[in-house]
């Protein structure tokens, strides 16, 4: 058998028998103690502008190399892309999360919308998390703060604090 037949053998062999790169992405998220993966979570603000709000809910993947994006039940109203942000573990189940969104300006007319081409830039908005991961590792709480600025970098009134709750998203 030639070398090359041998490792592509060898690969193959690796690759059934559950140790090769598939393998290895199909752990993600796996063990107790492994923020990594895709999560769905309920989110409720007790202080800031977004107290009020009764039924959020974010989708989290969190990326193994420490990279994370957020998207919310409410990332149409008004219209803003996902958050994008970073992740790191601080202790034994214990995580952070930073991540940042943009704001956009809601029009104030409908002929507004229709002149301007409406949801303008408007600031960005920064979310910190401080996660505490279930001893089985398919759940968490979480402390969440966000903090609005301007599209000057202020900070502008309506940051709050809450907290969040979230489940790993599994076949």
């Amino acid at each position: 058998m030639s070398k090359r037949l041998a490792i592509l053998t060898a690969f193959a062999i690796a690759l059934f028998a559950g140790v090769g790169p598939t393998a290895c992405l199909a752990q993600t998220g796996k063990g107790i103690d492994n923020l990594a993966g895709a999560w769905q979570g309920k989110v409720q603000f007790t202080t800031g502008a977004f107290a009020d709000t009764k039924d959020l809910e974010f989708m989290y993947a969190f990326n193994a190399g420490g990279t994370m994006t957020e998207s919310s039940n409410y990332d149409a109203a008004p219209p803003v892309p996902p958050a994008y942000g970073v992740w790191r573990k601080v202790g034994v189940r214990k995580y952070e999360a930073k991540y940042n969104f943009y704001l956009s300006k809601a029009v104030s007319s409908a002929d507004e919308l229709v002149k301007g081409g409406g949801w303008a830039p408007d600031g960005y908005g920064t979310l910190t998390q401080k996660i505490t991961l279930s001893a089985d590792g398919n759940s968490f709480d979480s402390k969440v703060t966000v903090e609005l600025l301007g599209k000057d970098g202020k900070v502008m009134a309506g940051g709050g604090e809450g907290t969040a709750s979230g489940r790993r998203i599994r076949f």
